[in-house]
């Protein structure tokens, strides 16, 4: 997409052995802070995820830098635009994982199902051999997700594992093909090493994930529906990365429309109709 708004976001990631993380934090830490920019990067073991928001200037100069980092030359990165700065401060931190599933022995690094390009995915999830999953959470699958796809209505991430395994032979029902999406591809990239991990043959996963379906496919061609939430202040994004609709309840932090905020159980920094029977003010 053009750029028509002053701030310039960065969503990226990289699975990669890196053998001192430990080493690695401070000097990107310097770096994004040298150069202004806000967000949340995760070094790890197994490599690095995060996003970061600043002037067009101060992001190429970051993820240039992030690109030299060893294994980083194949930077996983996608952009998108920001009439203000959606972040408040820049984090970097150490983790055990970049994206946290808790199964030991997954290096997707290693081995990982097959990339689909944007532009190919529309055929692929259409093939009716074919078994499309989102492995986001459930509070992201509610405002937006593809035409046809199960949802494991899970609350993290951590969640996925047992829900394939349980459900594992359901969801195959004759079909051999497995086709997983997320927000920015760092999450179905996982799963998919761990479907191979678990003895799944065909295993497929859109490449730079939603949010680049979002900015390639054109709307009249796209089999996306809704919108698709974002982990920043923007909450929400609609075809062509354009600033969706939704805000997030200040209570529960789940995403809300404006439908939910005429609801009698929405009340301002204390429920909606999503947190509204888990909340003890209502009582």
């Amino acid at each position: 997409m053009s750029e028509p708004h002053p701030i310039k976001v960065a969503a990226l990631y990289r699975f990669v052995a890196f053998a001192d993380p430990a080493a690695l934090q401070p000097l990107v830490l310097d770096m994004c802070l040298k150069h202004g920019t806000k967000g949340t990067i995760l070094i790890a073991a197994e490599g690095i995820n995060g996003t970061i928001a600043g002037t067009e200037q101060s992001i190429e100069a970051v993820v240039a830098y992030l690109k030299t980092l060893p294994g980083c030359t194949e930077l996983d990165v996608k952009y998108s635009y920001a009439d203000t700065m959606p972040f408040y401060r820049m984090k970097v931190r150490l983790k055990k994982e970049i994206v946290t599933m808790g199964i030991e022995g997954i290096d997707p690094g290693r081995e990982t199902g097959t990339y689909v390009r944007p532009e190919d995915w529309n055929a692929l999830i259409s093939d009716p051999d074919t078994v499309l999953i989102d492995t986001r959470n459930d509070y992201e699958v509610a405002i937006g997700t593809f035409e046809g796809a199960i949802d494991p209505r899970t609350k993290s991430f951590r969640d996925f594992p047992a829900w394939f395994r349980e459900h594992r032979d359901d969801l195959a029902s004759g079909k051999t093909k497995f086709a997983m999406f997320c927000t920015g591809g760092i999450r179905c990239e996982k799963s998919t090493a761990f479907l191979k991990a678990e003895g799944i043959d065909e295993v497929y996963h859109l490449e730079g994930g939603i949010l680049r379906y979002l900015e390639t496919v054109p709307e009249s061609e796209s089999k996306w529906q809704g919108e698709c939430f974002v982990f920043d202040d923007r909450v929400s994004v609609k075809h062509g990365l354009e600033l969706g609709s939704k805000e997030l309840c200040r209570a529960c932090r789940h995403p809300i429309s404006a439908e939910d905020k005429a609801s009698p159980r929405f009340a301002e920094g204390i429920s909606c109709p999503a947190c509204y029977d888990q909340r003890s003010d209502q009582d």
